[in-house]
């Protein structure tokens, strides 16, 4: 089917009422307008939930707020692939397939039909620390100056909307895996560049040595071929890498002299 030609098409939704009902399908048929996307495509369907077979339905539910690839929000898996509904366009996707075919993300519980439980994504960000912490909310004047080369490193990754499609992908985010995924590491990575963030570098990198750290990223690099916004996240994964060694090392000598100061003189 082409967009041209397609008067009306199909739009495949998977359906789950709740987090412990069985999933299934239904069929919806949309009006086609040149440059549809499918947030677009969801509200049609939204204001008259009837399925190609006449039945009156409920309203699909997902999720959607800025609706220009900001907030993330919008993640889903649009003809079996992650991205957002926002930038999915109609014209493109009918190329890809007769029928548009809509399914949650799998790596994160299912709330309610597209709309999913995202809670390990901030969860992670707390275990690494992803904050500047500060001792008061109070005026201090002007904070530190940070360099162009500073800057040109933080500012592509500060532009994570922490929209999960990155652990969606990727291979080491399973059921019997606690790995926290490629955007924690890189939102401590940013925060470890700042000036003020440096100072509390080493919490960071002490909890992207435990257990689902850096060490079990398999390097698929999915995450860095599907991040709507580029982030560079194989990067900072490697990076992340290399100062976790280097403060590895720094603390064992650090500790070495240590116990020989502790040790008694003969």
């Amino acid at each position: 089917m082409t967009p041209d030609s397609a008067k009306r098409f199909r739009v495949r939704i998977q359906r789950q009422d709740r987090r412990d009902s069985r999933p299934y399908s239904e069929e919806f048929e949309v009006a086609y307008e040149p440059n549809l996307n499918m947030t677009s495509v969801l509200q049609k369907i939204a204001a008259n939930p009837v399925t190609v077979e006449g039945k009156k339905t409920s309203a699909p539910v997902w999720e959607a707020a800025c609706l220009e690839e900001v907030c993330g929000s919008c993640s889903f898996v649009i003809n079996g692939r992650a991205r957002q509904g926002c930038t999915a366009l109609v014209d493109q996707l009918l190329k890809e397939a007769p029928v548009i075919d809509l399914k949650p993300m799998t790596k994160y519980p299912v709330i309610r039909d597209l709309f999913v439980d995202r809670s390990r994504l901030f969860e992670a960000l707390k275990k690494v620390k992803a904050w500047i912490p500060v001792d008061t909310y109070g005026d201090v004047g002007e904070g530190p100056p940070i360099s162009p080369e500073t800057h040109d490193v933080r500012y592509p990754i500060s532009r994570c909307m922490t929209c999960g499609i990155c652990l969606e992908v990727c291979p080491q985010v399973n059921e019997s895996s606690n790995f926290i995924g490629p955007q924690a590491i890189a939102q401590a990575v940013l925060f470890n560049e700042h000036p003020t963030g440096k100072m509390t570098s080493s919490e960071r990198l002490e909890a992207l040595m435990l257990p689902g750290g850096v060490s079990d990223c398999g390097n698929a690099q999915n995450c860095v071929k599907a991040c709507p916004k580029g982030v560079p996240l194989t990067w900072a994964i490697g990076k992340a890498g290399r100062d976790i060694t280097l403060h590895a090392i720094k603390k064992w000598f650090v500790g070495t002299e240590k116990k020989k100061a502790a040790e008694p003189t003969s």
